[in-house]
Formats: structure tokens, C-alpha cells, sequence
């Protein structure tokens, strides 16, 4: 089953025993990344520098981004362009529980919430079909651990991962030292055309920029 780039991050940040979100604020930067970036490959949105900047408004015929494109020009408020940092900063939140709800949607996790201390809310996502995330971690083994050939999608999913220093949520058996230089390598790589890399190394540089921030907060 195909899936977005951002579904792909939330589906690797899933506590296989929980069904809670792991590292959510920096996957959070990943997962409104991963929903520009495809944005970008479909000629919708592009992302120049600091700025970003609407393409197009026809729909994509993926819900998850179709439905970012008028959130993007409402926020852009009548102006060419605004920064991508800032976007990605309004987004970040919104974008994973809206990547969650296409997944339920889709029957790959279940929703449920339960009470914690018998007294607070928390919403659980348990897997419900584990092939997908199955699949999706031995594509990413087979191109980081044993040097097999990415396609483009997975190279960029790499490239968001790298970017916001989730590595260990597509590897938790490896320690990150071990990964992140395959895994940049793999983002610095020609895996796509020449305007879709400049997007993605100008969302990198932004999402460094914020994850930074929050870390030092």
C-alpha cells in the first residue's frame, strides 16, 4: 500500500507496544516537512531559499496534501511568499494528527484512547496492519544498512528523517553515529531533479534551524 512521506514518519515514530507517538515535536518538523516536500514533486508548492510559495491549486488526489494547499494560502494572507520556517512551525502540530487520521482511514492503525492514572485522556494509535510498517522498515534497512539503490520517495523520507535527527525511529537497534552518515550521504545525493533537491536542502536548513532552537529551549 502506498502511503505519503508524511504518514511514513508518523507510521516509524509509533511505539509498536503503546501505539504513542515517539519524539513527537521533531517528528512533527518531519511530518509538515514530508507534506511540502510532496507538495513540491507535484508542482503545488515551491520552496526557495528561506521562502515558500504556492504553485498550484489543483487537487494532488492525496486528502493529506490536498487539504494542506488552502491552509497554505490562507496563511499566506495575500502575499507572494512567506517563510518556510514559519510554516513549518504552524504546521508541525496540525500535521501529525492529520497524517494519524489518514492512517486510521486507511486501516493501517486503529484509534483509541484510554485513560491514564484513571484520569487523563491519551489517545492510543495501535497498529492494525503491520505489513506497511513492515515493508517500509526493510526498504529503508536495504538502502541505509546494505547499500541498495534509493528511489526517489525513499531518499527524501531519509533526507526528513536525517534533517530532523530521527534516526533512531527508522533504527532503533543502531546506534545513530552508525546511520546518520549513510543517511546524509543519501540526502546530499542526486535522487531527484535539481529543483526538488534545492527544495529539500532549503527545508533541511530550516528544519536544522528550528529543531536547533528547540533543542537549546
Amino acid at each position: 500500500m502506498a502511503i505519503t512521506l508524511a504518514e511514513e514518519v508518523v507510521l516509524l515514530s509509533l511505539d509498536e507496544e503503546s501505539g504513542v507517538a515517539r519524539q513527537r515535536m521533531a517528528a512533527g518538523w518531519a511530518v509538515a516537512g514530508g507534506i511540502l516536500l510532496e507538495l513540491v514533486m507535484a508542482e503545488r508548492v515551491s520552496v526557495t531559499g528561506r521562502y515558500l510559495e504556492v504553485r498550484g491549486t489543483a487537487p494532488t488526489g492525496e486528502r493529506l496534501l490536498d487539504g494542506r494547499i488552502p491552509l497554505i494560502e490562507a496563511w499566506l494572507r495575500g502575499r507572494s511568499k512567506r517563510r518556510v520556517t514559519d510554516w513549518l512551525a504552524k504546521d508541525q502540530a496540525k500535521a501529525v494528527g492529520a497524517a494519524l487520521e489518514s492512517l486510521c482511514e486507511r486501516g493501517i492503525v486503529g484509534a483509541e484512547v484510554r485513560k491514564v492514572l484513571g484520569v487523563f485522556p491519551q489517545r492510543r494509535y495501535p497498529e492494525a496492519d503491520g505489513s506497511v510498517e513492515r515493508e517500509l522498515r526493510e526498504r529503508l534497512r536495504a538502502v541505509v544498512l546494505e547499500g541498495a539503490e534509493p528511489d526517489g520517495r525513499t531518499a527524501g523520507l531519509i533526507a526528513l528523517l536525517h534533517s530532523a535527527k530521527l534516526h533512531r525511529l527508522a533504527f532503533p537497534d543502531r546506534p545513530a553515529r552508525l546511520v546518520a552518515p549513510r543517511m546524509g550521504e543519501i540526502a546530499a545525493g542526486q535522487w531527484a531533479g535539481e529543483g526538488v533537491r534545492a527544495a529539500i536542502r532549503d527545508m533541511q536548513a530550516a528544519m536544522a534551524a528550528i529543531t536547533a532552537v528547540t533543542a537549546a529551549a
